[in-house]
């Protein structure tokens, strides 16, 4: 006999080899009809699985939010099927689960379009319809390579030579189709339900490789229900709406190029909002303590077998061999370098903590299939520091960075932060002795920001390297999120660089290497401020704060006037005195995401006023132009030159 244990806390004996579906239909028939699968010691499997030893157990119905990823897994085995029935002689490949959908890829003569959609998604409904039960069968090797290789399916065959000699070949059915899988699955087609979509369609090389075939990936989404698909579609609006790539044409602020492909030409509009963030960044970091360095672009080979990127990430990076046979590569990051300062001078305990920084543009190869924008590029540049301390300087210096972290996103007006402890990858330098103590170390930090209530979590595996780190994941205005700041404790680098200091007994001591990151790349920053705001920056970090536009000719010179003023007082103004309506022009600014205009005619000049428009408003207010420069430039004030700017007033206002 088996002991379960339920959610309640209640046990209850079986015997052993009893399924889920057999306990569920014991407890309620009704139970078990809306039940699609088990959660078995917290590990989701298919319904119909024997449960062989003790164990805590769950039901899972398809609202269950665990039950999502099954549903897009079947969502994606009725793809194959209906494309299969529709299309003969297509081979199926893989059908994984990926972040709010799935995909599957296929190898047909004719790729397919959109176009194929409408009738592939019909008869996706009509297999939804017929409700097959999923079964799983366990197969030996030469009898599944035999089945495939009887279909003609070549992949098929290359993915069962593939599967470790020591795993069972499962093999699903759902009514008379079947297909290799790892499952687990719902209890039937039924289940999948009729919330889902067909996406897009790519091309993908067989195993990611160039010299394999082409496939044709098609990719869909699957929710539970119908509501949730839905404002899933208008995410997806949205996110088009604000897709950088595309605003950034409309704002003037960027381009790409084939002969760059991974690298940005920004333009002077861009470039302007990219000096902002450093201006911005660069005050925060000296009022923090940071020195301002700047490392070689190109190093020998040598430096890099010494980090250890050579061995780690070769494949990553762009390697040049020059005339006299010396290997150089382009830095992929800034660490050696800031290394390398840090050894140039005998540096004693009381230097510590050491805060190097670097607005450092690194390069790292990416596959031309996975850029994107200013989001995955080539080239960028890193807000990048190390902090060089002593072992009991780690908690406080950790603990610095992460609240003057948090205080820039809140300056950008994010708010919702998650905070992500990522530990030792299988690919990694340093001995688990020293992995053990860097994650400890890490562990203290997540430790107490979770008990300030900022939200956090674990990646197994998902560390640098040479240590692990903290990842800060950032939500946007539409719900999104990402992975933008990072701090790392690193025992590894400094050694193999032979880094040390003079401790208090006059010791030579090896320090600790935090590697911190706050915007992490300003490119990619960038691009997620664009797509946040939807192109309407705040005031002091628009490109162009306020351009002057003249309703008629006899304005020109005031406007003229208007210009010379606002620049001096330092705001980022531009004019617009074309012979156009003003209509027009407030639709071309408007496209332009002008922030303000302030229009100018005839009355307005005579006057000395100004008639002001605010981006997405209908209405406009007067003033004086005095009155309005003077609240504009208020108005744009960066946050942290405004914070004590309101603690001086406030200081006044006591006294």
């Amino acid at each position: 006999m088996i002991t379960l244990t339920f959610p309640d806390g209640a046990t209850r004996q079986y015997p052993a080899g009893t399924s889920g579906l057999d306990v569920a239909k014991a407890i309620s028939p009704s139970l078990a009809k809306r039940t699609v699968a088990l959660a078995r010691d917290g590990v989701v499997v298919d319904l119909s699985d024997p449960i062989d030893g003790d164990s805590a157990v769950e039901f899972l119905n398809r609202d269950d939010p665990r039950a999502l990823t099954l549903i897009r897994h079947d969502a994606a085995h009725v793809l194959a099927e209906a494309v299969q029935e529709l299309f003969p002689g297509t081979q199926v490949t893989i059908g994984p689960v990926i972040e709010d959908g799935f995909y599957y890829d296929f190898f047909r003569d004719t790729p397919f379009t959109p176009d194929d959609f409408a009738a592939i998604e019909k008869r996706m409904r009509e297999i939804v319809a017929r409700d097959r039960p999923f079964t799983k069968e366990v197969w030996s090797r030469d009898e599944a390579k035999a089945f495939f290789e009887t279909r003609g399916e070549a992949f098929k065959v290359e993915l069962v030579d593939a599967i470790p000699a020591d795993q069972d070949l499962k093999m699903y059915r759902q009514g008379e189709w079947i297909d290799l899988c790892r499952g687990p699955h719902m209890t039937s087609t039924g289940k999948v339900g009729t919330a889902f979509k067909l996406m897009k369609v790519a091309g993908a090389y067989w195993r990611g490789d160039s010299n394999n075939p082409m496939l044709s990936r098609i990719y869909g989404t699957a929710f539970a229900k119908q509501d949730d698909l839905d404002a899933h579609l208008k995410r997806l609006e949205e996110a088009a709406r604000r897709d950088h790539r595309r605003l950034g044409r409309e704002m003037d602020l960027f381009h790409f190029q084939e002969e760059g492909p991974g690298t940005i030409f920004w333009h002077p509009k861009g470039w302007s909002l990219f000096q902002t963030l450093i201006g911005y960044m660069r005050r925060r970091q000296e009022q923090a303590g940071y020195i301002e360095v700047n490392t070689p672009m190109i190093l020998d080979r040598s430096l890099w077998e010494t980090s250890g990127h050579w061995q780690t990430y070769r494949d990553n990076m762009f390697v040049t061999t020059t005339e006299d046979e010396r290997v150089f590569a382009l830095k992929p990051m800034n660490c050696p370098g800031h290394v390398q300062i840090f050894k140039n001078g005998l540096k004693s305990y009381r230097d510590l903590p050491l805060k190097v920084a670097e607005f450092g543009t690194v390069h790292r190869y990416e596959p031309s299939g996975a850029l994107h924008g200013v989001m995955r590029v080539r080239a960028f540049t890193q807000d990048d520091a190390h902090i060089f301390c002593t072992d009991e300087q780690i908690m406080a210096e950790c603990i610095k960075v992460n609240d003057l972290i948090l205080s820039i996103y809140a300056d950008f007006g994010f708010d919702d932060v998650t905070i992500k402890l990522s530990t030792r990858p299988e690919k990694r330098v340093g001995s688990d002795e020293v992995w053990d103590k860097a994650e400890e170390a890490l562990g203290r930090v997540i430790e107490n920001v979770a008990a300030r209530g900022i939200p956090t979590s674990v990646n197994p595996g998902e560390g640098a390297f040479y240590g692990p780190k903290l990842e800060y994941v950032l939500r946007d205005a539409i719900g999104r999120d990402w992975q933008c700041g990072t701090l790392q404790v690193d025992f590894n680098l400094p050694g193999r660089f032979g880094a040390f200091y003079i401790g208090p007994s006059s010791e030579k001591v090896t320090p600790v290497m935090l590697h911190r990151a706050m915007f992490g790349s300003l490119e990619r920053f960038t691009g997620i401020l664009i797509e946040h705001f939807a192109g309407h920056m705040p005031l002091w970090l628009s490109p162009v704060q306020v351009v002057v536009a003249t309703i008629t000719e006899e304005a020109d010179d005031y406007a003229l006037e208007l210009i010379a003023e606002a620049r001096r007082m330092g705001l980022r103004v531009e004019g617009d005195l074309r012979n156009e309506k003003i209509n027009y022009k407030v639709r071309e600014h408007s496209l332009a995401k002008i922030p303000v205009l302030l229009v100018a005619g005839r009355k307005e000049a005579a006057e000395r006023t100004v008639s002001m428009r605010r981006l997405g408003s209908p209405n406009q207010t007067s003033g004086t132009a005095e009155a309005v420069l003077a609240a504009l430039v208020e108005e744009a004030v960066a946050p942290d030159l405004r914070r004590p700017i309101k603690a001086a007033a406030v200081a006044e206002a006591a006294e």
